[in-house]
């Protein structure tokens, strides 16, 4: 990331990783309108860079501490959040997108223009919770877990909170099958049925996620005992 110091969100320092964002890291209202320009352009750039469109209508964000980030100042300038009690709320409420360590997070939204037909669509796709996932060649698909709190009975939100957790034999692929584009993301719910490759960057980028997020994971207790 380039840019004049005065442009830069002092949590740039440490855009990715799993840990939670802290009040310590926020930017106050007046200090975020200053740089926001050039903060606002980058991340809507790492934005396009990090969306996947499904079909017509389906677009997977892969979120990490910057995007994250983004959302809380944007929700305290627009919300004019100045007290602490509040800021921390929005940090508990935003920090939940944050992958685990060793998994994916994703927010999915489902766009259709027309009213009618969003309507239509939502009650269509109840039940897409056990229908998204990630192939990668040679190995057993990888399913999303949903947010239930999102999923309600006669029709689905159109904002979706995805998480992905692969197992060891798919993190030890991930690299070469990043390489060979050979991973995908798919939907083969009834009414919904489209499939979309990460591709070489993104599919590279979300597997240094992934290493980091296992480098970053605290180690196990030995003998029952508590963590340090």
């Amino acid at each position: 990331m380039t840019g004049n110091s005065q442009d830069m969100h002092p949590a740039l320092t440490n855009p990715g990783g799993s840990a939670p964002l802290t009040p310590a890291e926020l930017l106050d209202i007046a200090a975020y309108e200053r740089i926001r320009p050039a903060f606002r352009a980058l991340v809507l750039n790492v934005k396009r860079q990090r969306r996947l469109q499904l079909g017509p209508a389906f677009s997977f964000l892969f979120e990490n501490r910057l995007t994250v980030l983004y959302q809380v100042q944007e929700m305290m300038r627009i919300e004019r959040i100045v007290s602490e009690p509040a800021i921390q709320h929005e940090l508990d409420t935003y920090n939940e997108l944050l992958p685990a360590p060793g998994e994916l997070s994703a927010t999915l939204m489902i766009q259709y223009e027309n009213p009618e037909e969003r309507l239509r669509q939502l009650r269509a796709l109840v039940g897409l919770e056990g229908h998204v996932r990630l192939h990668m060649d040679g190995l057993p698909p990888v399913p999303a877990a949903f947010d239930r709190r999102q999923l309600s009975g006669n029709r689905l939100n159109a904002v979706q909170y995805l998480r992905f957790a692969p197992e060891e034999a798919h993190l030890k692929a991930w690299e070469v099958l990043a390489d060979r584009e050979a991973i995908s993301l798919a939907v083969d719910h009834p009414a919904f049925c489209h499939q979309a490759f990460l591709g070489r960057e993104l599919g590279r980028e979300l597997g240094r996620e992934l290493e980091t997020g296992q480098q970053d994971a605290p180690a196990p207790a030995k003998d029952g005992g508590k963590q340090e």
